[in-house]
Formats: C-alpha cells, sequence, structure tokens
C-alpha cells in the first residue's frame, strides 16, 4: 500500500513537472484558495465597521444591496456630523501609515488595480506583502468610514500580492510570477463580485487597452472559481442586486441604447478629467507642500464634508444603483449624483486615500444609464418597458469607455442578472463606448498591447531556443564528481587525469553543494605548499543544475548568470543525482542548427 501511494505521488510530482495544464490546475486552485479566504475576511471587515460606524454611530439609514445585508445592528442617533470626523481620521491613519512604510506607492497610479497592473508590466510580478496588507487594512477605513470607494481595486491587489508571494516561495519564474499575480486578481474580483467568469476575464484584459494576457486564463478561471466557491460557502450565492429579469425583444430599443453609449462616454470624460485635475492639479500640490499625511488628511476631511450634503456619495453606493435600477430615483436626483459622486471619489483617490476606483465608475456608469433609461420611458414607454435595464448595461458600457475592459464586466452584468436578455444592448453601447473613448483611460500603467509591455520583450523575437529541451542536447554518461573533503592535491591529479571543466562537488550525504571550475582553482594550482591544507569545499562556488526538461532558453540563462561553461544536468526525483553535463556550446550549436533547419522548410 505505501509503495503504490509512493508511485501515486511521484506520478503527480511528474504531472505536476512537465503538463503545463496539470501545473496550472494546481496553481491555480491553490491561489483561487488563499484570494477566497481573503476576499472573505476583507468583506467581513467592510461591511461590519460601515455598518458599526454609519449606521449605529452616525446614524445613516443607506440604501444596502439585498444580497449583501450581512450585520443587522439597530440604528443610532442621528449625527450626521460624525462622518468627516471619521473620514477625516482616516486619511490622517492612512497618511502616517503610507509614509512611514510604503511611500513609494504614492506613484503606482490611479489605485490598487492600477498598482497591480504596474506590477505585471514593470516589476516583474512582484509585490512587497506589506503594500496590499496596509493598502488593503486602510481600504476597509476609507469605505467603512464613508470615502467614495471601491472594495474591488483593494481586493483585487490583495489577491495579485497573494499570487506573488506564493510565487515567490515556490520559486517560480518571472513569467510564471506575473501569470499567478493576475490569477490572484481574478480570485479577489471573482469572490468579491460574486461574478466567477467576469472576474477572470477582466484581470487579464485590464492591464492592455488592446489585449488579452491568453496563458493568464486557464490559472485566472481555475483561481475565480475556487475563490467564489469560498466566498459563496459563507456568504452564500444569491445575487448582489436583488432586481427583476431584463429582456431585451425591441430592435427599436438599440437606439437608446447607442444614444446611453453616447452619454456614458460624456460623463467617463467628465469623471476622468475631474480625477486628474484634482490629483494632479489639487492635491500633488498640497502633497508637496504639506507633505502625505496632510494631503490625506485634508482629503478626508473634504469627502466627509461632502458625503454630509450628499449622502449618496458615501462608500461604494451600490444599494442606491439598485434602487435606480427599481426605479426608486427621480431624474434630478440622478443628474445630480453623477457629478457629486465623480467629485468624491476624486477627492477620495485623489489625495492618496485607499480604495478602488472599479466600483465608483460602475456606479457613475450605472446613475448615467438610468439618467436615459428614465427620460427614454417617460416619452417612449411603449418602446422602453424596463427603464432599469439601462443601469446595468450602463455599469458595463461606462468601465469599457474609461478602462478600455469590455469583456470582463460585460460577463459580470451578465453574472449580476444571471441570464443574457440584456446581451445585445450590452455588446453594442460597450462597443460604441470602446471606441468613442478610445483616447481616455482611467488606469495609468495600461499598456496596448502584449508588444509594448516590458513583460513581453522577449516576444517581440523569435525564441527558438524555447522549443529545445535540455533533454535532447546535455551528453549523458559518467560525470567526475568531487567530495568536499577532497584536498587540492588529489584535485590536481583529477584534473590531470579528466578533459572537463566543471565539477559538481558533493558532501558526505551525497547532496549536491556546490560546483567547482578550473578558474576557481588556477591561482592555486601549482602552490605545493597548500596541496594539504586547501580542501575542495573553500574553493566551490554555489551549485547550479539543470533539469531534462528544461528548455534551452533557461539554459541559456543559466549559464549567463552563473557564468560557467559547463552545468550539470540532474534528475527531478532524485535531485542530487548527476546524469550527464551540457558545455555552453551545445547550446549555440542547437540554436544554429535548428534555424539551418527552419530555413530550409
Amino acid at each position: 500500500m505505501q509503495r503504490t501511494r509512493q508511485s501515486l505521488w511521484r506520478m503527480i510530482l511528474r504531472s505536476y513537472r512537465s503538463v503545463d495544464y496539470v501545473r496550472w490546475l494546481t496553481l491555480g486552485i491553490l491561489v483561487g484558495i488563499f484570494s477566497g479566504i481573503a476576499a472573505v475576511i476583507f468583506f467581513a471587515c467592510i461591511e461590519f465597521l460601515k455598518t458599526f460606524f454609519l449606521h449605529s454611530l452616525a446614524g445613516l439609514s443607506l440604501p444596502t444591496l439585498s444580497g449583501e445585508e450581512v450585520f443587522h445592528l439597530p440604528l443610532g442617533a442621528y449625527r450626521p456630523w460624525l462622518v468627516p470626523v471619521f473620514t477625516t481620521l482616516t486619511g490622517l491613519v492612512t497618511g502616517l501609515l503610507v509614509s512611514r512604510f510604503i511611500p513609494d506607492t504614492m506613484d503606482s497610479g490611479t489605485d490598487g488595480t492600477d498598482a497591480m497592473i504596474k506590477s505585471f508590466h514593470h516589476q516583474e510580478g512582484t509585490l512587497r506583502p506589506a503594500v496590499p496588507l496596509i493598502k488593503g487594512a486602510t481600504s476597509v477605513l476609507t469605505i467603512a468610514s464613508g470615502g467614495s470607494a471601491g472594495r474591488e481595486g483593494p481586493i483585487s491587489q490583495i489577491g495579485a500580492g497573494i499570487g506573488s508571494f506564493i510565487a515567490n516561495k515556490l520559486k517560480l519564474s518571472v513569467k510564471e510570477r506575473r501569470i499567478m499575480l493576475l490569477a490572484g486578481a481574478a480570485g479577489g474580483l471573482g469572490a468579491i463580485f460574486r461574478a466567477p467568469l467576469g472576474g477572470a476575464i477582466t484581470a487579464v484584459e485590464v492591464i492592455y487597452r488592446e489585449d488579452f494576457e491568453t496563458e493568464a486564463i486557464l490559472p485566472s478561471a481555475l483561481s475565480s472559481v475556487v475563490a467564489y466557491t469560498i466566498f459563496g460557502f459563507v456568504y452564500g450565492t444569491k445575487p448582489m442586486f436583488g432586481i427583476p429579469a431584463f429582456h431585451f425583444s425591441d430592435a427599436r430599443e438599440l437606439i437608446f441604447y447607442a444614444l446611453l453609449a453616447l452619454f456614458c462616454t460624456a460623463t467617463g470624460w467628465f469623471y476622468i478629467k475631474t480625477f486628474r485635475f484634482l490629483k494632479f492639479s489639487v492635491f500633488s500640490k498640497i502633497r508637496e507642500k504639506a507633505g502625505i499625511t496632510m494631503c490625506m488628511t485634508m482629503g478626508g476631511l473634504c469627502m466627509g464634508l461632502l458625503g454630509l450634503a450628499v449622502p449618496q456619495v458615501l462608500t461604494g453606493g451600490y444599494g442606491w444603483l439598485e434602487e435606480a435600477i427599481l426605479g426608486n430615483l427621480p431624474l434630478a436626483l440622478m443628474l445630480g449624483i453623477i457629478v457629486a459622486k465623480t467629485i468624491a471619489t476624486s477627492i477620495t483617490l485623489g489625495s492618496g486615500m485607499s480604495g478602488g476606483m472599479f466600483a465608483p465608475a460602475l456606479f457613475v456608469g450605472g446613475i448615467s444609464g438610468g439618467v436615459v433609461g428614465k427620460i427614454a420611458n417617460t416619452y417612449f414607454p411603449d418602446i422602453v418597458t424596463q427603464p432599469g435595464g439601462y443601469v446595468l448595461v450602463g455599469m458595463a458600457a461606462f468601465f469599457a469607455c474609461v478602462a478600455h475592459a469590455p469583456i470582463g464586466p460585460l460577463l459580470m452584468v451578465c453574472e449580476l442578472t444571471q441570464g443574457y436578455g440584456l446581451l445585445a444592448p450590452l455588446m453594442l453601447a460597450s462597443a460604441l463606448c470602446l471606441v468613442m473613448g478610445r483616447k481616455l483611460f482611467l488606469y495609468d500603467n495600461q499598456v496596448d498591447n502584449k508588444f509594448e509591455s516590458p513583460a513581453h520583450i522577449k516576444d517581440a523575437t523569435i525564441n527558438i531556443l524555447e522549443q529545445l529541451k535540455v533533454r535532447d542536447f546535455f551528453r549523458p554518461g559518467r560525470v567526475t564528481t568531487l567530495e568536499e573533503g577532497t584536498s587540492l592535491k588529489a584535485l590536481v591529479d583529477i584534473i590531470a587525469g579528466t578533459n572537463e571543466f566543471c565539477f559538481p562537488v558533493k558532501n558526505e550525504a551525497g547532496e549536491l553543494t556546490g560546483i567547482l571550475t578550473i578558474q576557481d582553482v588556477r591561482e592555486v594550482l601549482f602552490e605545493d605548499a597548500l596541496y594539504d591544507i586547501i580542501l575542495v569545499k573553500e574553493l566551490a562556488r554555489k551549485p547550479a543544475v539543470l533539469y531534462p526538461d528544461e528548455d534551452l532558453y533557461q539554459a541559456l540563462l543559466s549559464f549567463v548568470d552563473t557564468d560557467l561553461v559547463q552545468l550539470p544536468v540532474v534528475e527531478h526525483e532524485k535531485g542530487h543525482k548527476v546524469i550527464g553535463m551540457v558545455n555552453r556550446e551545445d547550446v549555440f550549436k542547437a540554436y544554429s542548427h535548428t534555424i539551418r533547419k527552419l530555413e530550409e522548410e
């Protein structure tokens, strides 16, 4: 029985190492588990503190999504003046933490999603653990205290941080770490939105304006599904919005959806221009003169005062979106909310406070759609029979306009409505917004496509070596291996009897502990007085090995990093058994031979 289990375990390990689908299946599930747990904790912290601060202490009765009524606390005495107190203190705490531990993140972009995009393109998929931890904690305070920010940006950054952390612990390559970064972000988005497919697609498309990171789709989908399952196990799988089913049946209505796209493009322009003006022309100057902490404190105070005057702009605002879908908001109020929410979000995030732009963008887009739907239903009730559907279409179309990510939000809306009744108007409005808003961009670190990304520099040329495996080009056979205790005198005799240049070094337990080259012993090779004093372990450098299933591109990088002319090849299952050597010239010959063969074909 034990031998059977060992054989099964070896087979699993072999599949993990040699079959990409099995490898990414395992890694996707792993990062999804931790991203799902993080989403559960993050959501609980936000909802409890938001209910405690705004409902119990400030006495505000804000609408809550029917699918997110988790904590029920008694409504406190009406003290709205506490809101600016909460937001100001949050700005102060956030400023102190950021300036003390992660001041460099002030230039990371728009929000957590933008920071994740920057990490993918410019930081080799690496996120310092302190960044998502501090940003996540301060985002909880920002949203719970009433700041106009979303939870999707922070949870995507937290999930990305988890993916990057796991990749580092498993010593994955830079390319794999970037994919794990996206898989973690997908898990966070899929869970917090309760939309696994939309979350996965959004994560792999939001990093580009005109492209997808196709290699990350499989692990991102698996991560998103696993994280969504864990989140649903705790909070249930009930959709966020408690709304009726929507259907598109009258072709004439497409005219009004086209007008919706035009209006979303206009509000998208206003949204981005307002944010950039307040961030760069107002708060950046305050930060230069007064510092990070004072800048965020002032932002928190301004946000609280605006929330005191217009409570509809507080926190994420999804409850008001549901009210708009159900037709409970008058037209004038929706127009006012678009302007106020844009300013509130620009103050909150433009001052440097933590949170996401994702939710406010969906909010403004949804309310924009509600305005068009309300007007169209008033004058053409026989054509526009379900004005609430315009809110949902506006969410996806607006995000397609400002973030150039049309597919993910479109799928999210379909998942939120649990159907494809609005698919045609969603596709039309998103496509039109994408074209009309092509010069607008919400995320600073987005690039147009893979060819513009530092992550894919090597893809600009044909990398022949990636198609070739070490197993086909190494020189198998007996390799001269040295013991750590071998003296210099014995080493001289060994070198004289072989034509090899590099020698693997093992300890008494048979483990590889280093590698010795002729260059390492050149200075002492003819020092007779040292023959019985110096041992091999004192001359050897750190070990470097190759595996049979590695490609020659990785082998070439190893040669460049170590500056060796030979590298030992070891078995995966027996990591210290040397089965042959690879010469640097073997790599160059393999490349030259393959190029000639391709030219002949």
